[in-house]
């Protein structure tokens, strides 16, 4: 499989984006890589680089996206942040590589287990990532079951992984708020804005569609 240039980068359109992130997902899951020659691809995009989709995800050394989507060098533009969220300058990152370098899909990827979003359900504090965890907590107030207090916190895996499904929704509505150009590409019908779970204990990535 040869790295995407200017011309193949052109034929992908959102929904055709998605799917080949679909496809090397279920290759991922059953221990299947597309031939690659990376060396080449290397020299392939030493000139430019051509990626068809944008994706944040967590830093978890579990979720590596180029990894779970079976992608090779030059294909996607790769975000990592704990927990997942946006801020300006992950914005200012996704608009250039849409609006600039020309991928058709932005996805967000949580996962199951997340630490990140286990620290926001036990408000933990800890130097600068008292403040990385508060950018969570919205998602943690969001989901409201289970009400008793004593089941809300990292021990109980259900809810942990639902707020981290909420996490996933609420990033992709500061996306919508908070960056009009990639709001006026997605209503244009240029590019995508999707969420999605991976699943550390299946290797599977669900999407919210």
């Amino acid at each position: 499989m040869k790295a995407h240039t200017r011309e193949t980068q052109a034929t992908m359109t959102p929904q055709k984006s998605l799917q080949y992130l679909k496809e090397g997902n279920v290759r991922f899951q059953n221990n299947l890589k597309a031939n690659r020659n990376l060396l080449e691809q290397v020299n392939d995009t030493s000139d430019g680089q051509f990626p068809f989709a944008t994706i944040l995800s967590c830093i978890d050394s579990r979720v590596s996206a180029e990894l779970v989507f079976d992608q090779g060098l030059g294909d996607i533009f790769s975000v990592r942040i704990a927990g997942n969220f946006v801020n300006e300058d992950i914005l200012g990152s996704m608009e250039f590589a849409c609006k600039l370098a020309g991928t058709k899909l932005i996805v967000v990827l949580g996962h199951t287990a997340c630490g990140a979003v286990k620290g926001a359900c036990d408000d933990a504090k800890l130097g600068n990532l008292t403040s990385l965890i508060s950018k969570i907590k919205p998602a943690v107030n969001a989901v409201e079951e289970p009400k008793e207090e004593s089941l809300r916190n990292s021990k109980n895996s259900e809810f942990v992984d639902n707020v981290a499904r909420k996490n996933v929704q609420l990033t992709i509505d500061r996306i919508h708020a908070e960056s009009p150009i990639l709001t006026e590409m997605e209503k244009n019908g240029e590019i995508k804005i999707v969420g999605a779970m991976y699943d550390i204990n299946t290797g599977a990535v669900n999407f919210f569609e």
